[in-house]
């Protein structure tokens, strides 16, 4: 992972891929799974999201560590189905804020 930029109204990150090639990545969120902490990013060129255990390391930059089983997957992608769900809320909850504050 290298470099984490603000590009327009998202928090970026570039990954190095295995093969040699960069990946431009939108930050989705970081949320809690079990007892590790995960990143959602989404490609900038269209692919699908993706989501990778997050490490947070004292003083450097934090690291991407594959998700390396099915049952870890799983409790990642239930963790970010709550998680979208929660931001759905939260937008919900704002538009509603605003349109009371306009009345």
């Amino acid at each position: 992972m290298s470099e984490q930029t603000n590009n327009s109204e998202y928090n970026t990150v570039t990954l190095s891929l295995d093969d040699g090639t960069e990946c431009e990545c939108a930050i989705i969120r970081i949320f809690p799974a079990g007892e590790n902490d995960y990143i959602a990013l989404l490609p900038l060129e269209g692919e699908a999201a993706e989501q990778y255990r997050y490490v947070e390391n004292d003083g450097q930059e934090p690291s991407l560590l594959n998700i390396e089983s099915d049952e870890e997957y799983e409790l990642v992608s239930e963790a970010f189905d709550e998680e979208l769900d929660a931001m759905e809320y939260e937008d919900l909850y704002a538009q509603e804020d605003e349109e009371n504050e306009e009345a």
